[in-house]
């Protein structure tokens, strides 16, 4: 079992940063991606952003440019610096963390942009 926990999350104005925290526990080792998905209200969750254990990242079209993704191997953490934040990327914003058998998601942080 693998278990999330984000942080981080919060209101922030229109052009502003914010920093997402997903520290990870339990069986770790076998983790083989890590990522964060967002879900608006009345969308579905999309990807916004994944890192895997070799460092190889991935990031949705809206967003590139914009959010870094990383991790800290020694925290078991990983991060979502989100810049330039527009309105439309208020949503919950999800950790997610995927081995050969399961997929683990947290429980969810609220990201608000809005002046």
């Amino acid at each position: 079992q693998v278990q999330l926990v984000e942080s981080g999350g919060g209101l922030v104005q229109p052009g502003g940063s914010l920093r997402l925290s997903c520290a990870a526990s339990g069986t770790i080792f076998s983790i083989s991606i890590m990522g964060w998905y967002r879900q608006a209200p009345g969308k579905q969750r999309e990807l916004v952003a994944s890192v895997t254990r070799g460092d190889s990242t991935n990031y949705a079209d809206f967003v590139r440019g914009r959010f870094t993704i990383s991790r800290d191997s020694v925290k078991n953490t990983v991060y979502l610096q989100m810049n330039s934040l527009k309105p439309e990327d208020t949503a919950v914003y999800y950790c997610n963390a995927r081995n050969t058998f399961s997929t683990y998601w947290g429980q969810g942080t609220q990201v608000t942009v809005s002046s």
